[in-house]
C-alpha cells in the first residue's frame, strides 16, 4: 500500500479542568486514514484512564467539515481482503473505544459528517453541533454500505432513520434532521455560540460526580458487549466490497474528480 496518505493527519490532546480535549485533523476534510483512526483509538483510550480529567471532548480542527469519512486515497490503495479488514477495523477500534471508555464523550460538530465522520457522531454519548453539520452516509454510492458505523449510527436514530441515510447515500440531511433523530443534542446557529453552550455543559458535568457519570456511561451502553465481534465482522464485510469493480470504478471516479478540482485552483 501507498504509505503517503499515512504521513497526513494528526490527533491533539490537551487537558484543561478536568476535561481531555481530542481534536483529529487531515488536510482533505478531515477524513479518516488509518494513521489518524489508530491515533483516535490510542488518545481515546489514554484519556479514559487519565486521572487528571473527568470529561472527554471529540472534535475536529477547521470550520467547514467535521468529518468527511473515510480516506479515499487509502482506500483506492486496498488491494487484498487483509488490507481491507485492516483498513475497516480501524473505524470498529475507534467506536469500541468510546463505548467501553468510563468516561461520558461529548462531540462538538461544527460542520458536515460524512460517512465515518457520522459513525464518530452517533458513538459520542452527547452531540452539540451548528446548523451547518449536515450527516450523510455515503458508503453505498461507492460499493461499500456503512456496515461498521452503522450499528452506533442505529443505535442513536433507530433503524429506519439510519436506513434513509444508508439508502439515500448522496443526499445530505440537515443538521435539523438529526436533531429531531436524535443524533445531535443541541444545535447552534454559529460555531461562537456553539462552543458557549460546550463550554457550559463541560463545566456542569465536571462539578458533577464522576462515579455517578461512569454508571451512567455503563447503564446507556448496556447490551453492547457484543460490538467487538459484530463490527469486525462487519469491518470483513466491507473489506471484501471494497475489493470489487464497481467499488473500485466508483472510488476512482471521485478522486479524478478531487484531482481535477484542485487543478484548477
Amino acid at each position: 500500500m501507498d504509505k503517503e496518505f499515512k504521513s497526513k493527519g494528526a490527533v491533539e490532546v490537551s487537558v484543561e479542568a478536568g476535561v481531555s480535549r481530542i481534536e483529529f485533523s487531515h488536510p482533505q476534510s478531515n477524513s479518516l486514514p488509518s494513521a489518524v483512526l489508530k491515533k483516535l483509538t490510542k488518545a481515546i483510550d489514554q484519556e479514559s484512564l487519565n486521572p487528571e480529567s473527568q470529561i472527554i471532548l471529540l472534535s475536529s480542527s477547521g470550520d467547514r467539515v467535521f468529518c468527511g469519512g473515510a480516506s479515499f486515497d487509502e482506500l483506492a490503495s486496498i488491494s487484498n481482503e487483509k488490507e481491507g479488514l485492516r483498513f475497516f477495523s480501524g473505524f470498529a477500534n475507534v467506536i469500541n473505544a468510546m463505548r467501553k471508555s468510563p468516561k461520558l464523550i461529548v462531540g462538538r460538530i461544527q460542520g458536515k459528517a460524512v460517512g465515518g465522520g457520522v459513525g464518530l457522531a452517533s458513538a459520542v454519548d452527547y452531540c452539540i453541533a451548528t446548523e451547518y453539520a449536515g450527516v450523510k452516509l455515503s458508503e453505498l454510492a461507492v460499493g461499500i454500505g456503512p456496515f461498521v458505523v452503522g450499528p452506533a449510527v442505529e443505535r442513536k436514530i433507530g433503524k429506519s432513520a439510519m436506513s434513509q441515510l444508508a439508502i439515500d447515500a448522496t443526499q445530505f440531511r440537515p443538521a435539523e434532521w438529526a436533531l429531531n433523530k436524535g443524533l445531535y443534542s443541541q444545535v447552534y446557529p454559529t460555531i461562537e455560540s456553539m462552543d458557549q453552550g460546550i463550554s457550559e455543559l463541560l463545566k456542569s458535568l465536571t462539578s458533577q460526580s464522576a462515579s455517578a457519570q461512569t454508571a451512567l456511561k455503563k447503564m446507556l451502553w448496556e447490551g453492547f458487549d457484543h460490538w467487538d465481534e459484530l463490527l469486525s465482522t462487519r469491518a470483513l464485510i466491507s473489506g471484501k466490497l471494497v475489493l470489487t469493480e464497481e467499488s473500485k470504478a466508483s472510488i476512482s471516479l471521485i478522486l479524478e474528480k478531487k484531482i481535477k478540482l484542485i487543478n484548477k485552483r
